[in-house]
């Protein structure tokens, strides 16, 4: 067979990019306070902002929504998705909510109080956010190898147990439950190990604690499993799936990404034991317990995107394509998080901007620079998003400086990756000029979603 590994798909309809030049691109982005987040879509060239929701469905999705039950009780749709999730996961209980921050959200309040602590391999910006709005201490424990970018370990994000057992053993009476995410979005995007899930979530039961994963990757998880870990090379991806939700005993899920999804989410439950308490809470923030705050619609649709999602064929293709411009990146001296993470590429902005000081936040100035120089919107993963401005005025900052170009699913093709690779590059060699930038306005959470930026 020929090397070059195609999409899976053929395009059956299109959406035109505007493009614009770079004059405009500095007016723009000085508009929006020099925060990308605060651009209009429509003056991006190649939207790598998130994965998250902004994919393409495919037919067989679009005609599953013309079969949407729009019930507010009991509809159809729900039962449809239901039977897909419980196959998969194993799990008797489903409640729907309308993305994964909600399912967060009502899931932590009932199961968390202040003052509680949870151990995770790393805590995303909600997830840290839902956990830290409610007085619970968010603790990371990714092995050490997953704090070093330019290191190449199969499984980085798999979470490092000792530090766990020691966590479990002073504090136990503070942790309700572990947390793991699959795939590890604040680390690169990457894998944790069958092996280290089956281990952790037997260290928790050794201690009497539930395990809840964060699945919103979890099978890209199970493709770099079957590609890297002895023993699964010939199991069927469902298979995997299965066997990694066999280890947890609740799960969320922002089904916008592997559910090959616009919107919806989840959380799934072995025991009844959160149950009655979610369900009032989902009411009463969300919706009826049968539709969460989604259309019938979108239960149907998510039903067809969940099996869509564990495809190998399309799975080795979505990881090809962030190991083929991490190809393009290292071949321009451009650092990045290796090996490269199934939904993204992670650069390392420190080997861009050696020289900048971590107080003018260089990942989130690399992302200036990436948006002036092609019209490219990624997002920092740093000192902007997981630094913390303190009550005496100092700040915190992070252990990375990380600009994630996140790949939404089945949308670009090859020369948009090109594209990038060559502005990256060149934007590489003209890194002297990029400048740092100040905060100057800031929420107390989730700051870098709305904050305000001047030039240093």
């Amino acid at each position: 067979m020929p090397r070059t590994l195609i999409e899976p798909f053929r395009i059956k309809s299109v959406e035109p990019i505007r493009m614009t030049t770079r004059g405009e691109r500095e007016r723009l982005l000085e508009e929006a306070k020099l925060n990308v987040f605060r651009l209009h879509a429509d003056d991006v060239l190649i939207d790598w902002l998130t994965d998250s929701g902004t994919g393409a469905m495919s037919a067989r999705q679009w005609a599953a929504i013309m079969e949407g039950d729009e019930s507010y009780a009991g509809a159809r749709s729900f039962f449809r998705l239901e039977a897909v999730i419980r196959d998969l996961t194993g799990m008797p209980h489903f409640i729907p909510t309308h993305q994964g921050r909600a399912a967060e959200k009502v899931l932590f309040s009932v199961a968390c109080k202040s003052g509680n602590l949870v151990p995770n391999n790393s805590h995303f910006d909600t997830t840290r956010a839902n956990l830290e709005y409610l007085g619970v201490e968010a603790v990371d424990l990714v092995v050490p190898e997953g704090l070093q970018p330019a290191l190449v370990h199969p499984f980085k994000g798999n979470i490092d147990l000792a530090r766990v057992e020691r966590l479990l053993a002073e504090h136990g009476e503070r942790i309700p439950f572990g947390m793991i995410t699959v795939t590890n979005n604040t680390g690169g995007g990457q894998p944790v190990s069958m092996a280290n899930l089956r281990a952790y979530s037997a260290l928790l039961k050794k201690h009497g604690k539930p395990l809840v994963m964060d699945v919103c990757r979890f099978a890209e998880n199970a493709m770099f499993v079957k590609m890297r870990e002895p023993g699964y090379e010939d199991t069927p991806i469902r298979s995997i799936v299965q066997e990694m939700f066999s280890y947890a005993d609740a799960c969320t899920m922002s089904a916008k990404k592997d559910g090959m999804v616009n919107i919806g989410g989840f959380i799934v439950l072995r025991n009844a034991e959160w149950l009655e308490a979610a369900r009032n809470l989902l009411i009463l923030t969300e919706g009826f317990p049968t539709y969460g705050g989604l259309a019938g619609r979108d239960l149907e649709a998510l039903a067809v995107g969940l099996q869509e999602g564990i495809d190998e064929d399309y799975l080795r293709y979505r990881l090809r394509t962030a190991e083929y411009l991490g190809e393009r990146l290292d071949a321009a001296g451009v650092g990045f998080v290796r090996p490269t993470g199934g939904h993204a590429v992670y650069i390392d902005a420190r080997t861009v901007l050696p020289d900048m000081p971590v107080a003018h936040y260089p990942a989130w100035a690399l992302c200036n620079a990436l948006y002036l120089e092609g019209g490219i919107r990624g997002v920092e993963i740093g000192s902007v998003m997981f630094g913390k401005h303190l009550d005496d005025g100092t700040e915190t900052y992070h252990s990375m400086e990380l600009v994630r170009l996140a790949f939404p699913r089945r949308m670009y093709t090859q020369s948009h990756f090109d594209y990038a690779a060559e502005v990256i590059a060149d934007v590489k060699k003209h890194a002297a000029a990029i400048r740092g930038v100040r905060i100057v306005k800031q929420p107390k959470f989730l700051r870098h979603f709305t904050c305000e930026c001047a030039w240093v």
